[in-house]
C-alpha cells in the first residue's frame, strides 16, 4: 500500500462502529467490527446516579436478547460526579449489586474536550431520534446489525422499555 493510501486510510472518518475499538474495564483490547451481525446498545453509565438502577434492566435485557444483542456499559465521571470510582471499583459494584455480566469498558470520557472518539462519532451522526451532547448518564444508542447508530434514547428510557426492544427483533 502506498503512502498516500496508508495515510487515507488512517484518517478516513468513521463510517460505522466498527471502524472503533475499545478497552474493556479488566483492560482487553475489543473490536466493535466483532460484533458485526449484532445489535448493539451503548450506554454511558455511572454508580452513583439516579439512574443506576437500571443496571438490572440492562442486566435483563441482555439475558433476554443476549444471542442477537451485545451491550456495552461505558462508565464516565462527567455528570455530576457521578463515577469517581476506579475500574475495579466499577466492576465490583456493578457484579456484586447488580449481577452485571455484560462488557463494561474502562472509564472514559462521553463529553467535553476530552471526550472518547466512539462517544463523538455518537453524539454527531445523524439518526432516526436526534444528535448533540449527551445530557446525563445512561443515554442509550442502539446500533444495527450494520453497525449504524439508528436509534437514541435519553436517560429516562428504562432498557426493557418497548421503544427499545421492539427494534430488537
Amino acid at each position: 500500500m502506498s503512502t498516500l493510501m496508508l495515510l487515507m486510510t488512517m484518517f478516513a472518518p468513521a463510517t460505522s462502529i466498527y471502524d472503533f475499538n475499545f478497552t474493556s474495564i479488566d483492560g482487553k483490547e475489543i473490536k466493535l467490527a466483532d460484533f458485526k451481525g449484532k445489535n448493539v446498545l451503548i450506554v454511558n453509565t455511572a454508580s452513583e446516579c439516579g439512574f443506576t438502577k437500571q443496571y438490572k434492566d440492562l442486566q435483563a435485557l441482555h439475558e433476554q436478547y443476549g444471542k442477537d444483542l451485545v451491550i456495552i456499559g461505558f462508565p464516565a465521571n462527567n455528570f455530576g460526579g457521578q463515577e469517581p470510582g476506579s475500574n475495579a471499583d466499577i466492576q465490583g459494584f456493578c457484579e456484586k449489586n447488580y449481577g452485571v455480566t455484560f462488557l463494561l469498558s474502562e472509564k472514559v470520557e462521553v463529553k467535553g474536550k476530552d471526550i472518547t472518539p466512539l462517544f463523538k462519532y455518537l453524539t454527531t451522526t445523524e439518526n432516526s431520534d436526534f444528535t448533540g451532547d449527551i445530557n446525563w448518564n445512561f443515554e442509550k444508542f442502539l446500533i444495527n446489525k450494520e453497525g449504524k447508530l439508528v436509534h437514541r434514547y435519553r436517560s429516562k428510557v428504562n432498557p426493557m422499555d418497548a421503544a427499545i426492544t421492539s427494534n430488537l427483533k
